[in-house]
C-alpha cells in the first residue's frame, strides 16, 4: 500500500461503527480520500435510518475532516473504459461502484473495500479490510 487510499462505502460504515480492524488499519494510512459517490450512498442510508440525525452528523464531520474526490471529464473517461471492459467480460457491477473504481484509477489510489467484484477491474489496486 502506498499510504494513499480511497474508501468504499462499506469501509466508511465500518469506520463509523468503530470496527477494530478498520481503526487499526487507518493508523497506517498516510492519507485517505472519500469519493462523492460514497457520500451519496451514505446520505441515502442515513436518510432512511432510524438514527437519521446522528448519521447525518457523522457524515458532516467526515466531510469536514477528509478530502472528498468528485468526478470530472477525466473520471468519465475512466468510467467509460471500466464499464466497457466489464461488459466485454460479462461481469457487470453496480453503477456507483464503477464510478468509485474510476476515481481510484484516475488518482492512482488503492481502493479499500469489502466488495469482491472490484477484482474484475484491471489495473485497480484493492485491499480488503475484514
Amino acid at each position: 500500500m502506498n499510504g494513499r487510499v480511497l474508501l468504499d462505502t462499506n469501509i466508511v460504515i465500518a469506520f463509523f461503527a468503530h470496527e477494530d480492524i478498520i481503526l487499526e488499519n487507518m493508523k497506517a494510512v498516510e492519507k485517505f480520500f472519500v469519493p462523492t459517490v460514497v457520500l451519496g450512498e451514505l446520505y441515502f442510508g442515513a436518510g432512511k435510518s432510524k438514527k437519521r440525525v446522528q448519521n447525518i452528523r457523522r457524515i458532516t464531520e467526515l466531510v469536514a475532516t477528509t478530502t472528498i474526490l468528485g468526478t470530472d471529464a477525466d473520471t468519465a473517461l475512466y468510467y467509460g473504459q471500466v464499464k466497457t471492459e466489464l461488459r466485454q467480460k460479462g461481469r457487470p457491477i453496480p453503477e456507483n461502484d464503477i464510478w468509485i473504481a474510476a476515481i481510484a484509477l484516475q488518482y492512482d489510489l488503492m481502493l479499500i473495500t469489502r466488495d469482491a467484484h472490484f477484482e474484475y477491474i484491471e489495473n485497480l489496486l484493492t485491499e480488503e479490510w475484514k
